[in-house]
């Protein structure tokens, strides 16, 4: 399901990943994406301390047949409901905070993976482009 035109005109992270499709250097829309809050679903198992803790962040993470483990977020409801309709509970997180604190490894990071325009990095590549 698509996400409506007038919810991207007032969605600054979709519009980043539009702008990242058409050129995957653009730094203004890298900028706009790390600034930008995502939606990042809380996993059945967080414990509910985890979930109210403003400094901690339980990550969902899911495992890719023969690919490397990843973290879904979301630009919007409808992105996150398109792929994990099930999910109950989110919370919302500046990326940049989240990038700033992105463990080291396998780990990837996958926004609107259902959507138009996903976009997926690795773990360096969530340091290195959104800790900003």
């Amino acid at each position: 399901m698509e996400t409506p035109a007038h919810d991207r005109v007032n969605n600054p992270a979709a519009l980043a990943l539009d702008a990242l499709a058409r050129d995957t250097e653009d730094t203004a829309a890298l900028d706009t994406l790390a600034h930008c809050d995502v939606l990042v679903p809380v996993p059945d198992d967080a414990l509910d301390e985890d979930v109210t803790n403003p400094a901690t962040v339980a990550l969902p993470v899911l495992e890719q047949p023969g690919g490397s483990p990843v973290v879904p977020v979301f630009t919007s409801e409808p992105e996150m409901a398109d792929l994990l309709p099930e999910v109950a509970r989110y919370r919302l997180v500046p990326l940049g905070a989240l990038a700033a604190q992105w463990p080291t490894g396998e780990l990837s990071l996958s926004i609107d993976a259902a959507g138009d325009h996903p976009l997926t990095l690795t773990s360096e590549g969530v340091r290195t482009l959104l800790a900003r």
